[in-house]
């Protein structure tokens, strides 16, 4: 690893590791901070109204699919879920499947929400029934589920200096990464201070997602860094 360097980006700080050909940011408020998902919790969804009686967390929208590798490892663990843990199996097994068009890009929507999304009472378990089945397994979740559902709410935004060095800007997710529809979101969770009750900071808690995104020796580095 390289030199650590400290840096301001408009009034946010970051930590940065360089791995050579990858320029790691990070931003240090939001992975020391004690932000937790608080779905099922009083999480309000991304909806254009509060709504956290629905629990829908962050699937309204169903799940932007990191291209065909993604899709293809989505399509063959869902054909394994069974119907007891899944609420929308025959849904699933229709011609339309799991995905909302033959582009293979999103998962399909049902009933307002992701496919894949198990509502409040459900009695094979409420939330992400890819979740729920990897934890049956014994298997870490993110092996089972869309890249983007297990990052959130971490984002990742990357671009390629002069030099060919590329940079990766590791942050929390805002309501204007969501594009268009974060300007009708009624509430976001790394904006509101009812998620900033945990008890440990992000690095800890998702040190997992964040070895996954920047590998194991990047990490390492990072959290001697905000010790």
């Amino acid at each position: 690893m390289g030199d650590e360097q400290d840096g301001q980006d408009g009034q946010d700080e970051y930590v940065e590791v360089d791995a050579g050909d990858t320029l790691w940011r990070f931003e240090r408020s939001f992975l020391t901070s004690n932000w937790t998902c608080i779905w099922g919790r009083g999480c309000h969804g991304i909806g254009t109204e509060r709504a956290a009686h629905l629990g829908h967390g962050c699937c309204s929208l169903g799940a932007e699919l990191d291209g065909l590798d993604d899709a293809r490892n989505v399509a063959a663990l869902a054909a394994t879920l069974p119907a007891e843990r899944f609420q929308f199996h025959a849904e699933a097994a229709e011609a339309a499947g799991v995905f909302s068009d033959d582009t293979f890009t999103n998962t399909r929507v049902v009933d307002g929400a992701c496919i894949f999304l198990n509502r409040p009472g459900f009695a094979g378990g409420a939330g992400c029934a890819l979740h729920l089945r990897a934890v049956d397994a014994d298997e870490s979740p993110l092996d089972w589920k869309p890249s983007v559902c297990w990052q959130l709410p971490v984002k990742v935004d990357w671009e390629m200096r002069d030099d060919d060095v590329e940079v990766a800007t590791v942050h929390g997710w805002t309501r204007a990464d969501w594009g268009d529809d974060g300007d009708a979101m009624a509430w976001c969770c790394t904006e509101e201070p009812e998620a900033y009750v945990g008890d440990r900071p992000v690095i800890e808690s998702l040190a997992e997602e964040l070895t996954a995104i920047a590998g194991d020796e990047v990490v390492v580095e990072l959290r001697r860094r905000l010790s």
